[in-house]
C-alpha cells in the first residue's frame, strides 16, 4: 500500500459511505459544523473578512451557487470556499487536530475544519447535494487532511510550513472530489493537482496571511477537484513518490500513520479535535482554562496581583512569540496577554482582542507583570503535551499555582453542542447577524444529516 498512497486514498475518497461512520463520529462532526458556521460569520465580520470581499468585488464576477457566510453574495465556488475559509480562520478561533504520535511538538497538526468545511458547503450548493452528502463530504475532507499531516514527518512543521495551509489543500479537494462524483483515477488526479498548490508558511502567524493559508488551501482543493473533473493531467502518486509531496515538504514520512489508517479509526474518535473556547493560538489554551479555574476557586482580583510566572516547555514560546503585542493579531499569540486579560475581565472572547483593547494602559501594565518561561517541569512532561505551570503572587506574599496540560474543549475537557451553540451566538452577536436566523441554524445543524438540500442552511447563512 505504501507504493500506492495516493491511489489509497482516493479509494477512501470515492468508497466510504455516511453509514460507515461511527454514530458518535458523526455527532462530533455537527459540533464542529456549527463551530465553522459561526467562525465565518464572525470571521467575515472582521477586517480581514472586509478585506477579502474587497478582493472579490475587484475580480469582477458574476453571480456563482456557492455562498459567501454573513452575506448576500453568491460567487463561483472556489471564491466562496476562499473568503469563508478565512473567514473561520481569522480570528484563530476554529478547531485543532491532536496528533497521535507524541514526537509531534504540542501535539497539534493542523485547524481542520477551516479548509475542508468551506470546500465542502461551495460545492455541495454547486451540485445542489443534500446534507447527509456535504456531511460526508466534510468528514472525508477532515480524515483526509488529519492522517496526511499525522504521517508527515514533523521537521515539516518545525521548519516553518503551516500544515492547515499544507495539508488542507488535499482536504479541500477530497471533500469537492467526493460531491463532484469524481472516480478514483480522477480523485487521484485531483489530490496532485491540490499536492502542488500546498502553500503557507508560519512565519506570517500574527498577520492576516495565516488565515489567508486556510481560505487559499480550501479554494485550491475545489479548483484541483475541478480541474481533475476536466481532464487535466496529474501524476497519480503525489503523497508518496520521491519527488512528492511527503518527501519534499517533510524529508519523509511515517507510513504507519496513514497506510490503512483512513477511517480507522477516524480523527475525530481517536485523538480527537479540539474546540477553541477563546480566539487566541492553541497553545495558549491550557494555560487560559486553569488561569479561569484559579480566578473563581481563589476569588482572585487584578488589584491584587503582583507577579504571575507562567512556564511550559521551550516549543511554546516558539509560536507564543508577541510578548508585548501591540495588535489584536499578535495578542492571539502572546501568554502574557491572554494571562493579563483574564486577569483583568475575566473572560477572553472576541470583544476582547482588538486592538483598541490590547493598547488599554491596564492591560499593558498587566502584560508586565507576566513572566513567560520555559519550565523544567513542564519540558519533562514532553513536547507533546501543551502542558503550563501557574503561579500567581498576591500581596502579602501569597501564592496561587496551578498546571494543565489540555484546555477547555479538547476531547480530555469537551464542550457539548449546547456549548458549542453559545460560541456560535457569540459569533453571530459579533457578527451582528440575527439571532432569529442563529437560532434557526444552531438547530438545522442538529439535524444536519436529514437536510433534502444544503441550500437551504445557506439561505439561512446570508443577508
Amino acid at each position: 500500500m505504501t507504493d500506492h498512497l495516493t491511489r489509497y486514498a482516493a479509494e477512501f475518497i470515492q468508497g466510504t459511505q455516511l453509514a460507515d461512520l461511527p454514530q458518535g463520529v458523526v455527532v462530533l462532526g455537527k459540533k464542529h459544523i456549527l463551530d465553522g458556521l459561526g467562525l465565518a460569520l464572525s470571521g467575515g465580520a472582521s477586517h480581514c473578512g472586509e478585506l477579502v470581499r474587497k478582493h472579490l468585488n475587484e475580480l469582477g464576477l458574476g453571480p456563482g451557487p456557492a455562498t459567501v457566510i454573513g452575506t448576500s453574495k453568491k460567487i463561483a465556488p472556489r471564491f466562496a470556499a476562499f473568503a469563508n475559509g478565512v473567514g473561520i480562520h481569522a480570528d484563530d478561533y476554529d478547531d485543532t487536530q491532536l496528533a497521535v504520535a507524541t514526537d509531534r511538538v504540542y501535539g497539534l497538526l493542523t485547524h481542520p475544519t477551516a479548509p475542508a468545511l468551506p470546500a465542502a458547503l461551495a460545492m455541495a450548493e454547486a451540485t445542489g447535494a443534500s446534507g447527509a452528502a456535504a456531511m460526508l463530504a466534510y468528514h472525508l475532507g477532515v480524515e483526509v487532511e488529519c492522517k496526511i499531516s499525522e504521517a508527515i514527518n514533523p521537521r515539516h512543521y518545525q521548519a516553518g510550513f503551516h500544515s492547515t495551509g499544507t495539508c488542507g489543500t488535499f482536504a479541500a479537494a477530497a471533500a469537492s472530489a467526493r460531491l463532484m462524483g469524481l472516480d478514483v483515477e480522477a480523485t487521484q488526479r485531483a489530490l496532485s493537482i491540490a499536492g502542488s498548490q500546498s502553500a503557507g508558511l508560519r512565519e506570517n502567524f500574527g498577520t492576516m496571511t495565516k488565515p489567508f493559508h486556510a481560505g487559499r488551501s480550501s479554494e485550491s482543493g475545489v479548483a484541483a477537484a475541478q480541474f481533475a473533473s476536466y481532464g487535466w493531467t496529474a501524476t497519480d502518486r503525489i503523497l508518496e513518490a520521491p519527488r512528492g509531496f511527503f518527501s519534499a515538504a517533510g524529508g519523509g514520512y511515517d507510513a504507519g500513520a496513514i497506510a490503512g489508517k483512513l477511517g480507522r479509526p477516524w480523527t475525530f474518535a481517536e485523538p480527537g479535535v479540539s474546540i477553541k473556547p477563546h480566539p487566541s493560538g492553541s497553545l495558549t489554551h491550557p494555560g487560559m482554562t486553569e488561569m479561569l479555574r484559579l480566578l473563581r476557586e481563589h476569588d482572585i482580583k487584578a488589584k491584587d496581583v503582583v507577579r504571575v510566572r507562567v512556564g511550559t516547555n521551550q516549543n511554546m514560546p516558539n509560536a507564543l512569540i508577541h510578548h508585548r503585542p501591540r495588535n489584536e493579531l499578535q495578542a492571539k499569540f502572546s501568554m502574557e496577554f491572554c494571562m493579563a486579560i483574564l486577569l483583568l475581565e475575566g473572560r477572553a472572547g472576541l470583544n476582547e482582542f482588538t486592538d483598541e483593547v490590547v493598547l488599554r494602559p491596564d492591560v499593558l501594565q498587566m502584560i508586565e507583570k507576566v513572566d513567560f518561561v520555559v519550565d523544567p517541569e513542564a519540558e519533562a512532561a514532553g513536547y507533546h503535551l501543551m502542558t503550563t505551570l501557574i503561579d500567581i503572587e498576591l500581596t502579602g506574599g501569597r501564592h496561587v499555582k496551578g498546571r494543565a496540560d489540555f484546555g477547555k474543549g479538547s476531547p480530555a475537557m469537551p464542550m457539548s453542542y449546547e456549548e458549542v451553540a453559545g460560541k456560535f451566538r457569540e459569533n453571530a452577536e459579533f457578527a451582528k447577524f440575527p439571532a432569529k436566523q442563529a437560532e434557526a441554524v444552531i438547530a438545522m445543524v442538529r439535524d444536519f444529516e436529514s437536510l433534502p438540500k444544503i441550500s437551504t442552511l445557506m439561505a439561512l447563512l446570508a443577508r
